[in-house]
């Protein structure tokens, strides 16, 4: 909705390494920790000079990367589209990348005009020096991309997903749609992708520590699909790591789609 004394709409499309922020989201009761969102509307304030509060499409959690996160914000600053973006990307820590900024119609909300959000989950049975922020370590070389596929084909279409979904979390509607649920191998590298209407609190990172689990013979498949069915989240395997979580992609329908899928987010393995 139009702030009443604010008269002009601006998308950003930026990436983050999530490593050092507590997450996306401003979190007013913990003013110590350092958030994304947090970082920009600070930024933003003192360039600006006004206030400003940046809606971002998806909440990533502490630790969790993003690159391709679709945020907004209404100003009534005339800056340039290209002097905000050289003026934040000078200001903002380096894990912080503006990739473009937009001129967004007055009906555009980063997070309610999405259609649908793409998270994609790495982890490596290898090691790593040089990727350990963004691959997750787990020392199963004989994990079972065939046992965890099996389970990722009993999640797509519309589900109540209770089981996968972090405690004490105060919303009522736990049914999402999804659209795709795959994963890859790549030599020592497994990357799980999920496309869905809507996630839940931890929903990917406590789907892929219940499939790793299959993966590695502790629990069955059929373990899994009671799990599913059970909308009891005690019995979801421990949450995956962090680290090698990445909101990948927003989508949106024609009207809001804009220069959205350009060459700075083509996909790539």
């Amino acid at each position: 909705m139009q702030p009443a004394d604010k008269t002009r709409n601006l998308k950003l499309l930026l990436q983050y390494d999530g490593t050092p922020f507590a997450g996306w989201q401003r979190q007013p009761q913990n003013r110590h920790q350092i958030t994304v969102q947090g970082e920009l509307e600070k930024v933003l304030c003192q360039v600006l000079q006004e206030s400003i509060e940046v809606i971002g499409a998806g909440r990533t959690d502490t630790g969790v990367h993003a690159k391709m996160q679709v945020a907004n914000f209404w100003t009534n600053s005339k800056i340039s589209r290209e002097k905000l973006q050289y003026v934040l990307n000078r200001l903002l820590p380096k894990e912080i990348s503006i990739e473009r900024v937009e001129e967004a119609s007055k009906e555009f909300h980063a997070r309610f005009s999405a259609t649908a959000r793409t998270y994609r989950y790495f982890l490596t049975t290898k090691k790593t020096a040089l990727e350990h922020r963004y691959k997750a370590f787990y020392p199963y070389p004989n994990l079972s991309q065939e046992a965890m596929q099996r389970c990722a084909d009993l999640i797509v279409g519309q589900h109540d997903f209770t089981s996968f979904c972090k405690a004490g979390t105060p919303l009522k509607n736990k049914i999402c749609t999804v659209q795709k649920a795959q994963w890859k191998k790549i030599g020592t590298t497994f990357k799980f992708e999920i496309t869905a209407n809507r996630f839940l609190h931890s929903m990917v990172r406590l789907l892929v520590g219940t499939m790793l689990e299959v993966g590695r013979g502790t629990l069955t498949v059929s373990d899994f699909k009671r799990i599913f069915a059970a909308k009891d989240v005690r019995l979801a395997g421990a949450s995956a790591k962090p680290n090698g979580l990445f909101l990948w992609k927003v989508h949106y329908d024609t009207l809001h789609q804009e220069h959205i899928q350009q060459s700075e987010f083509e996909d790539s393995e």
